[in-house]
């Protein structure tokens, strides 16, 4: 079995978590994570759960799953460990052309969940062909130390750059060099050891702008760094 891998746009579209155990948490967060709508099929919930359905963040139907309950999803978790109701849920999904997971039963599996790095607006997927996803945890685990917070805030000042670019320089040629020289830079290795000064000189000579002039505050990224906070949560508003 051979599988494509590629990042799914998830906002918006319509979700179902089948089960209401830790693995059908996990699954139901990512979902909420990719700003999809989630419903979640399960007479019981885990704590977290219940209080994300008592919220109103996911939808929750408090039955057993049955056919019928996948129209119009886009993408499906199974996740109950009961091989029935994986099959049951896996010929719904491919007979309405839908997405869908069964937890440990990749022949039932449409698309496998790799372990995934997140650092911001950076994502690393690793996955193993569904062979073993625990030694795909372990690699995960093993980079997770590799890329730090300072992975967070480079992409983030990418991002922001390339923003003020597009908006101030026609030629794409000129921007796109730009942009591979900031890359390309020392611009990470100044940010991880929270040299703020040297990453501000390098951006400003490779943009030819400051950080405050591309909307990111020096003193929170700086206090980000520090922290292991998100600096995405701290732009300025003329980032916006």
């Amino acid at each position: 079995m051979g599988y494509l891998p590629i990042f799914v746009d998830a906002s918006g579209r319509h979700c179902v978590v089948i089960g209401g155990g830790e693995i059908a948490e996990r699954k139901t967060r990512s979902l909420i994570g990719a700003g999809a709508a989630v419903t979640v099929v399960s007479p019981s919930l885990t704590p977290g759960l219940a209080e994300l359905a008592e919220r109103g963040t996911v939808r929750h139907h408090a039955r057993r799953y049955r056919t019928g309950d996948l129209a119009g999803a886009f993408l499906v978790y199974e996740a109950t460990g009961e091989i029935e109701t994986g099959r049951a849920a896996a010929a719904e999904a491919q007979a309405g052309a839908m997405l869908i997971n069964v937890a440990d039963v990749p022949e039932l599996c449409s698309f496998i969940a790799p372990a995934v790095i997140k650092r911001g607006g950076l994502q690393i997927a690793v996955s193993t062909g569904g062979a073993s996803p625990a030694f795909a945890r372990r690699i995960r685990e093993e980079l997770e130390d590799r890329f730090g917070p300072e992975y967070e805030l480079m992409v983030e000042v990418l991002a922001t750059a390339r923003k003020w670019l597009k908006a101030r320089e026609n030629d794409a040629g000129t921007r796109a060099r730009r942009l591979v020289a900031l890359a390309g830079s020392d611009l990470r290795e100044c940010l991880g050891r929270g040299d703020l000064g040297a990453a501000e000189a390098i951006v400003q000579r490779e943009i030819g702008a400051s950080l405050l002039e591309l909307g990111l505050d020096p003193a929170a990224c700086a206090a980000a760094l520090a922290s292991n906070a998100a600096p995405a949560n701290h732009r300025t508003s003329a980032a916006r």
